[in-house]
This record gives C-alpha cells, structure tokens and sequence, in this order.
C-alpha cells in the first residue's frame, strides 16, 4: 500500500513538473526564438479585432514550448 501511493505520488509530481513546463509565454518583441518544429497553432478566432493565439512547437533541443501572440482576427468584412 505505502509503495502504491509512493509511487502515485511521484507521478502527480512528474505530471505536474511537466505541465508547469508547458505554460504559455508571451511573445516580446526581439524575443529570441528557437523554433524547429512548430506542432500546432490555434486557429483563429472568427471576429473582428486582435485576439490571441497558441503555437505549440519544438526547439532545437526536442523541448516543447507553447507561445502566446497576438493576431488580427478572421471575422472582419471590407
């Protein structure tokens, strides 16, 4: 039993560590970014006005992050 949750609790910790990691940072201008693999990236939202938007990717290194930047949304008419 103790074993058991010895090891439960080991999981939690990793899991979290790991989603503490994968925390979305905010794009700055003249950030220096290490971008090889983009992964994913939230579609835009259909409005008009800038909203933000998620690109997931990979650095050189095979570490994932997740950044924030803004875009204009898809949802104004001419």
């Amino acid at each position: 039993m103790q074993k058991t949750l010895l090891t439960l609790t080991l999981i939690a910790g990793l899991s979290t560590q790991a989603h503490a990691a994968e925390e979305a940072v905010a794009y700055r201008y003249g950030m220096n970014l290490d971008i090889a693999k983009v992964i994913s990236i939230t579609p835009v939202a259909d409005v008009c006005g800038v909203v933000p938007v998620e690109m997931t990717y990979l650095d050189s290194d095979g570490a994932k992050h997740i950044l924030q930047y803004s875009e204009f949304g898809s949802g104004c008419s001419n």
